[in-house]
């Protein structure tokens, strides 16, 4: 795996997802570990994956409801799985939800893009509120041109018309624009549309989706160069 990916002298935005990507999604039940019990970690993972699988489920069905709707219904769903942990501890987690861990080394990189005349964006799933929050409790809310959501294309990604948001906000092609992921699928999403895919694989997981490629994987975000 590469430690590092240098940005083509096209690039002129570097666009990121925000879940798992800028914002640690496990973080949430990391802050109440104690509460939610000896099944925080599976507990967690449920949570995660349900509220994706309800958003490519509804896409697929031609239908939208906001993100926010979703994590509450996975939420729910993890406490089914889990009938051990206690429910009263719901309202604290979605609470802490909204206001997600940034990884360590998210604020020093966008800097560093921006110091170098990049504009900056997020492109996430996460309904307008839910990113409004989550960028403010992270004091990162100067260091964004556009925090984009799919709710203004009523489709979660990897539709197409969900990453059309960022060529329109930004006034750039394709071309001239790099997406960061740490979701293996969303970078399969924005190679298919033509950006310049790069992939956050912070967990050293195996590749997928050959014939949808990223131009480049790191290891965290300290690879952007």
């Amino acid at each position: 795996m590469s430690s590092s990916a240098t940005l083509p002298a096209p690039i002129r935005a570097v666009v990121f997802d925000a879940y798992g990507t800028l914002f640690d999604v496990h973080s949430a039940v990391g802050r109440h570990m104690g509460a939610v019990g000896p099944d925080a970690a599976r507990f967690s993972e449920v949570w995660r994956s349900k509220q994706l699988e309800y958003s490519w489920v509804l896409s697929l069905a031609g239908q939208y409801e906001p993100f926010w709707s979703l994590t509450e219904k996975a939420l729910d769903y993890a406490f089914a799985r889990f009938p051990d942990v206690d429910r009263s501890v719901r309202p604290m987690l979605l609470e802490a939800y909204r206001s997600l861990d940034a990884y360590a080394e998210v604020a020093a990189a966008l800097d560093r893009l921006r110091s170098r005349g990049l504009k900056t964006g997020i492109l996430s799933n996460g309904d307008p509120g839910m990113l409004k929050a989550a960028v403010e409790s992270a004091g990162l809310t100067d260091r964004f041109d556009a925090v984009l959501s799919v709710d203004a294309a009523k489709v979660f990604k990897t539709s197409p018309r969900t990453y059309d948001l960022a060529l329109k906000a930004l006034s750039l092609s394709a071309d001239k624009i790099a997406f960061v992921s740490s979701n293996r699928w969303d970078i399969a999403g924005a190679a298919a549309f033509g950006l310049h895919a790069i992939w956050v694989n912070r967990l050293g997981l195996p590749d997928e989706y050959a014939e949808l490629a990223p131009r480049a994987v790191i290891p965290s975000l300290d690879g952007l160069v």
